[in-house]
């Protein structure tokens, strides 16, 4: 026999060693083995990309799990760990992108009066977009590399390549990222919302547009519809569509949680596109507006006028629409007043970051409207906003440096808009408008018949983007060009263009980030997607084709 003293002493030496070494990652995997609670762990949270570029929670991972055997005599490859992710760039679209910006450098003639600096860039940025719609990298990631391409090549001295990194309009972006996630933090989207669910939650319908008509309302002062679909309304929608037995990835899901879901997801174009401030896409259309000489005055006034009464009809629409082409099992929802007001008084009284959250967005809101009047720039507004929330501890720097979407589209929007600016000044975009428009003029369209064929174009493309705002760092810019060369009304179609890339949002499942969230919730079918977002779009094509054109001839656009 022997003796089992050094048997224990190497068993406990090397359990020893394997606990000094697991990370709280490797203790729940434990946990998980064993069968026991993870309760104690920091909860872990499944979160999905938002191409713009923004990340919400949208189910959290049980804590507890079911007792796993583990036999002893198992062999050690009957159940092989998962191999982990292949890191680097994927290796097709990396190929194709990069394809697509040599065969335009070396294979398509220059136009002999396109200088070789201006069709070099040409290529890179052609590149650039090739590698936004396949995804060889994420979006960072890959315009950071067309950007080191063209300091690399001297295609662009560094200074022009990253002199957007100073973009008033971006930096604007940037901090209603922050001003998102003060509301949710503090709690105040959700309180706001809850309160519209107990005056008009009786119904289904009521329900619905107590839902929308809450987004309207702090969409100005919460400027990502990624953030308030996945941090205010979807948690709402999902509490309320359990509570009457409507689960998602079930058969029950089309009880009320589907209906639910997708008005929210087809009426969020129309918040966004109500105010200037209501989405970070719009502030990117106007700067990139004012790259070609279109210039706005009064921004914010200016853009609420041209949107408010289109945006509106259609904001009233959506929900009876979808009441008729995709209508709920349930139609009455008596328990959903008393479930807001039972979730308002487990919330309290309404406490002092709340207030200040509320009182620093009707101040950044008002100078947004009249600051124009009194020299403060939106940029400075939000500065401001930002610095009230930082000094009176709503928010703190962690929050803000947490907020990796923010950073992230500070990174690739200034790539996008820097090329793009370098692509006026260098001529690309002139002479290819100048191109289009003798297309238009060679079939002998009018100009109604031209702005309709450029629009349903720059609206269709989008089936080929995940992102509303690659979309508009990629094409708006170029289309802008056409319309003007086509002779269209410059502010007119700047509007327009703007106004249609927030109502193209909801034409898919990727089509932006709000999207995303939404269906991944669980209560959408792909099918009902594609179809409903169709139908959708067709009708807000016809309400904006019909109303706006009546109340911007009023405002005298055109």
């Amino acid at each position: 026999m022997y003796s089992s003293g050094p048997l224990v002493i190497s068993l406990s030496l090397s359990l020893r060693v394997f606990f000094r070494r697991l990370t709280v990652s490797n203790v729940g995997d434990l946990m998980f083995i064993l069968g026991g609670n993870t309760g104690s762990l920091p909860n872990t949270s499944l979160s999905i990309p938002n191409n713009s570029p923004h990340h919400h929670r949208l189910s959290s991972i049980p804590r507890s799990r079911p007792l796993l055997p583990v036999l002893a005599s198992q062999a050690p490859d009957s159940n092989p760990e998962p191999e982990p992710a292949a890191a680097g760039a994927k290796l097709v679209p990396l190929v194709i992108s990069v394809a697509v910006g040599l065969a335009v450098r070396f294979l398509v003639p220059r136009p002999a009066e396109v200088s070789l600096q201006a069709w070099q860039l040409l290529s890179i940025f052609l590149s650039t977009i090739a590698g936004l719609v396949l995804g060889p990298l994420p979006v960072g990631a890959w315009a950071f590399l067309g950007l080191t391409a063209a300091v690399a090549t001297h295609t662009l001295p560094f200074a022009a390549a990253f002199s957007a990194f100073t973009n008033e309009v971006i930096w604007l972006i940037v901090i209603s990222f922050f001003f998102a996630r003060g509301f949710v933090k503090t709690g105040l989207g959700d309180r706001f919302a809850t309160y519209f669910v107990k005056w008009l939650g009786s119904s289904t319908l009521g329900l619905s547009y107590g839902l929308t008509i809450s987004e309207a309302c702090i969409a100005p002062a919460m400027p990502s519809t990624t953030a308030r679909a996945g941090g205010v309304f979807l948690p709402i929608i999902k509490s309320l569509s359990l509570s009457a037995e409507s689960k998602p990835n079930h058969p029950s899901s089309r009880k009320l949680g589907s209906y639910l879901v997708m008005t929210q997801f087809q009426a969020a174009g129309s918040s966004s596109a109500l105010f200037l401030t209501a989405a970070a896409q719009n502030l990117l259309c106007l700067k990139l507006a004012e790259e070609l000489g279109v210039l706005i005055t009064n921004p914010w006034v200016s853009w609420f006028k041209a949107a408010s009464l289109p945006a509106i009809v259609s904001l009233l629409a959506t929900p009876y629409l979808l009441y008729k082409i995709f209508p709920p099992e349930t139609k009455d929802t008596p328990n959903a007043p008393a479930l807001a007001a039972e979730k308002l008084k487990r919330m309290g009284p309404v406490t002092k970051n709340e207030w200040v959250m509320v009182g620093t967005m009707i101040l950044a809101v008002s100078l947004w409207v009249f600051g124009h009047a009194i020299g403060v720039s939106s940029v400075v507004a939000a500065m401001l906003g930002l610095s009230i929330l930082l000094l009176l501890g709503v928010l703190d720097w962690d929050d803000c440096l947490n907020e990796k979407s923010a950073w992230d589209t500070l990174a690739w929007f200034a790539v996008l808009v820097g090329m793009a600016a370098q692509l006026t000044n260098l001529g690309i975009v002139s002479w290819m408008s100048s191109c289009v428009a003798k297309l238009l003029q060679s079939f002998s369209l009018r100009l109604p018949a031209a702005f309709c064929v450029l629009e349903a174009s720059y609206f269709l493309i989008h089936y080929l983007f995940a992102s509303q705002t690659g979309h508009v760092g990629a094409l708006y810019s170029a289309f802008l060009a056409m319309h003007v060369a086509a002779g269209l009304p410059r502010a007119l179609s700047a509007f327009a263009l703007a106004f249609n890339t927030n109502l193209f949002g909801a034409l898919t499942h990727y089509s932006s980030g709000q999207a995303a969230v939404y269906f991944g919730a669980g209560y959408l079918e792909l099918p009902d997607v594609f179809r409903v977002g169709f139908v959708t779009a067709l009708v807000n094509t016809l309400i904006w084709g019909v109303v706006a054109s009546i109340w911007w001839k009023f405002l005298g656009l055109y």
